[in-house]
Order: structure tokens, then C-alpha cells, then sequence
């Protein structure tokens, strides 16, 4: 019977040194493919992180270009007013014309009778009428200097109705060019809101694309979260069994050492648990310890850690990072190089003169709605942000984003060279009341390159300093 439980307590042993080292090497492997995953899930809530920032920085630009919709929609407006305005300034314009002309008419007919008049009583004897028909020479130089008068006053007032006339028509010729000029403004606006309009639906498509990258990452991070609670559920079962094998193996180890005690019997007995001080105490257990000496190879683990010591050749290596040290030499020169400062040309010494100088030699060029070529078509913007830009001052390519450029200041302040911005449309004073610009695309000089001279034709939206 005694035997049958040694046998018994043997087998529960050597079950549970075999079941020990499997389920080690199982953790192992579990808690490597737990940390897989859980870098797998950083990086997928990283991603979805990223896209998220992504996305609400393309909610701002939508918003951006959102309001700047509303507000190129309004620059339309006023400048659908100003068009309406202008229209009827035209439309009265053209009233007067028709009254001027019929006024010129009138004068031009009651001329015609009154010298049908005097030749029908007079003809070609008038002068000798007025000399015979004189009681005194008096008489005959005050009724001849009374003929010239008329003569005089007639060819005045027609003169006059012709000098209205022509006013009228310059008037109106005037005010269709800035109507016209309205109307290309207007039209720029709209292209740019079609253009902003443009840029919105494909930041909405970019936007929505960032949606679904951002859901199909967190939809990974959630599969990785519930793969890591699987590994976590297994681990936890390795661990039961662990130590569900370590108390079978301590259990099996008591009754061993019970039935050791049993067979031995005494003070040998006794020697034995007490860690087999008497080498007679069984050798058997006593090469058993040897073996435990097997232990000593954990010196291979200070070997190891002499291994470990190697690493300080990292320190070395860290020495060698000191070397990059040498980077500061590098900087040194860098330092060095940077005493050789190249001096950038300076372009403050174009003035609001010299602005106004080059931009006036481009005129008659023509107008290009979006063209950038002073020669061959360019629009408003294009052409100031050119003309600026050759005297090395950066302007925005749009017209409303100018009047945000350089300093504001009043129009009793302004001077030639500076810039006068209008809902849709922006042009340069030349200082003489007048402006330079690119309008509309009717031909020079009604469009093209050209030179206004009045520049408050339209209301402006300000006034800005770009050369200082």
C-alpha cells in the first residue's frame, strides 16, 4: 500500500512539472501577441486621432470659405446697386441729351429764320440798305454794329448748344464705361464665388472621406480592445492553471515528504529535513541539491548581466554621440557661414511715384478676367498685385483679400502710389484725383489698362499704403 502511494505521489509530481513549463511557454506567447495588439490599438487610435484633427482643420477652412461666400455675395449686391444707380444716372443722362440736342435744334432753326429773314428783305443789298436808308453816319455804324450783333449772338448760341451737346454725350459715354466697369466687377464676384463655392463642395467631400477613414480606425481600435480582453481572459485562465498545477505539485510534494518520513523513520529522518546537514542522510538527496546546483547556472544570468554591463559599451556609443558634439563645430560653421551675410535687395526705395510711373506705361494693354500677363490680359487684382510686386511688395491675388494689405488711411491722406480698394474691383491713385487699372473687357480706352479720372466714381472700401 505504501508503495501504491509513492507511485501516486510521483506521477502528481511529475504531472505537474510537465504542465508548469507549457503553460509558461503559452503565457509567454499570449502576453507577446498582447502586446501586438495593444501597439496595434495605439496606433489605430493615433490614426483615428489624426484624422479627427484633420478634419476639424478642414471644418475651419469650410467656415473660412463659408464666410468668405457671404461675403463675396454681398460685394455682388452692392455692386448690383451701384449698377441699378448708375443705369438711371444714364437713363436721365440720356433725357438731358435729348433735351440739349432739341434746345441746339431750336436755336439752330430761329438762326436760320432770322437770316432767311434778312436776306428775303435785304439779300445781298443789306449793307448799301443800311447805308442809304442812315440819316447819319451814326445811325448807319449803330444799325451795321447791331447786324454783326446778331449775327455774332447766333453763331454763340449754337456754339454753346453744341458744347452741351457734346458734355451730354461725354457724360453719357462716362458713365456706360463705369457701369460697364460695375458689371466686370460684379462678374468677378460672382466667378469668385463660384470658384469658393467650388472649393467647399470638395473640403465637405474631403471632410466626409476623413469621416469614414475616422470610423473604420475606431471601428479596428474597438476589434483590438476586444482581442486584448480575449488575451486577458486567457491569461487568467493560465494563471489558474498555474496555480492550480503548482498546488498539486506542492500537495504531492507533502505527501513525499510524509511518506519520507514514514520509510526513514528517526533522527535520519530528521537529518534529512533539516536541509541534510549529516552527508550520510541519503546521498541520493544530497546529489539531488547538487543537482539544484544546477542552479549556479543563474550565474550564466550575472554572465548576463555582465552582458548587460557589455551595454555600458553603449556609454561608448553615447561617447561616439558626444562626437556628434562635433555637430557644434558644424554649427560653428554654420555661425561662419552666416558671417558672410548676403545683404537682400532693398525695395523701399521705389515710390508712390515711381508706382504709378511703371503702371502707366502698361496702358491700352487688355483686360483678361483671372490673366496674369501685363502685356497680353490681365484683370484688376492681377494687375496691382504685378505692379506692386515689381517694387518687391506682396499683395494677395484677390481683390477684397487687398484691402487688408499695407496701412489703412484716409482718402483726404492719400498720394500717388497708394491703393483704393471698391467692392469688386481695385485700382492705384496717381495722385492727380485719378486712377490706373484694369477694367472690364470692352477695348481700350473704354477697357483694358486704363486711365479714370475721377476715382471716386463709385463708393471705395478703403484706402491702403502699400509703398511706404
Amino acid at each position: 500500500m505504501k508503495k501504491r502511494l509513492v507511485c501516486l505521489s510521483l506521477v502528481f509530481a511529475m504531472t505537474a512539472a510537465q504542465v508548469l513549463p507549457v503553460s509558461a511557454a503559452r503565457k509567454d506567447e499570449v502576453q507577446a501577441q498582447k502586446s501586438a495588439t495593444q501597439s496595434k490599438l495605439s496606433a489605430a487610435q493615433a490614426e483615428a486621432s489624426s484624422l479627427e484633427s484633420k478634419k476639424q482643420a478642414l471644418m475651419g477652412q469650410i467656415s473660412t470659405t463659408q464666410q468668405q461666400i457671404v461675403d463675396a455675395m454681398a460685394q455682388i449686391e452692392l455692386l448690383a446697386d451701384d449698377i441699378v444707380e448708375k443705369e438711371a444716372d444714364i437713363e436721365e443722362t440720356k433725357e438731358d441729351l435729348v433735351q440739349a440736342e432739341a434746345d441746339r435744334d431750336e436755336q439752330y432753326e430761329a438762326m436760320k429764320k432770322r437770316i432767311q429773314y434778312m436776306y428775303e428783305n435785304g439779300g445781298n443789298d443789306t449793307w448799301a440798305q443800311i447805308l442809304l436808308e442812315s440819316d447819319s453816319l451814326a445811325t448807319m455804324l449803330s444799325k451795321a454794329e447791331n447786324t454783326e450783333k446778331m449775327y455774332q449772338y447766333d453763331r454763340d448760341e449754337l456754339k454753346e448748344m453744341k458744347a452741351i451737346v457734346q458734355e451730354v454725350k461725354d457724360l453719357e459715354e462716362q458713365l456706360e464705361n463705369e457701369k460697364h466697369e460695375l458689371e466686370t466687377a460684379k462678374s468677378e464676384q460672382e466667378g469668385v464665388k463660384a470658384s469658393l463655392e467650388t472649393k467647399v463642395t470638395e473640403l465637405k467631400a474631403t471632410a466626409s472621406d476623413y469621416e469614414a477613414q475616422i470610423a473604420n480606425a475606431k471601428a479596428q481600435a474597438e476589434q483590438y480592445k476586444q482581442l486584448i480582453q480575449q488575451q486577458n481572459a486567457e491569461l487568467k485562465k493560465i494563471q489558474e492553471e498555474e496555480a492550480a498545477a503548482a498546488k498539486a505539485a506542492e500537495e504531492a510534494a507533502k505527501k513525499q515528504q510524509q511518506q519520507n518520513q514514514n520509510n526513514g523513520g528517526g533522527s535520519t529522518g530528521g537529518n534529512a529535513i533539516t536541509g541534510g546537514n549529516t552527508n550520510n542522510g541519503g546521498s541520493t538527496n544530497n546529489n539531488g541539491g547538487s543537482t539544484n546546483n544546477g542552479g549556479n547556472t543563474n550565474n550564466g544570468g550575472s554572465a548576463n548581466n555582465n552582458g548587460g554591463s557589455v551595454n555600458n559599451g553603449g556609454s561608448a556609443n553615447n561617447n561616439g554621440g558626444s562626437t556628434n558634439n562635433g555637430g557644434s563645430s558644424n554649427n560653428g560653421g554654420g555661425s561662419s557661414n552666416s558671417g558672410s551675410t548676403v545683404t537682400p535687395p532693398s525695395y523701399n526705395s521705389g515710390t508712390g511715384a515711381a508706382v504709378v510711373a511703371y503702371a502707366m506705361q502698361f496702358i491700352g494693354n487688355p483686360y483678361v478676367y483671372g490673366g496674369n500677363s501685363l502685356t497680353n490680359g490681365i484683370d484688376c487684382s492681377g494687375f496691382t498685385q504685378q505692379i506692386y510686386g515689381h517694387f518687391g511688395y506682396s499683395l494677395p491675388r484677390v481683390s477684397d483679400a487687398q484691402a487688408s494689405s499695407g496701412v489703412g488711411i484716409n482718402y483726404s491722406e492719400a498720394r500717388a502710389g497708394d491703393l483704393i480698394v471698391y467692392p469688386g474691383h481695385v485700382a492705384i491713385l496717381t495722385g492727380d484725383g485719378g486712377i490706373v487699372h484694369a477694367s472690364n473687357s470692352a477695348p481700350y480706352p473704354k477697357g483694358g489698362i486704363k486711365y479714370t479720372a475721377n476715382a471716386l466714381y463709385r463708393d471705395y472700401i478703403a484706402v491702403r499704403r502699400i509703398v511706404k
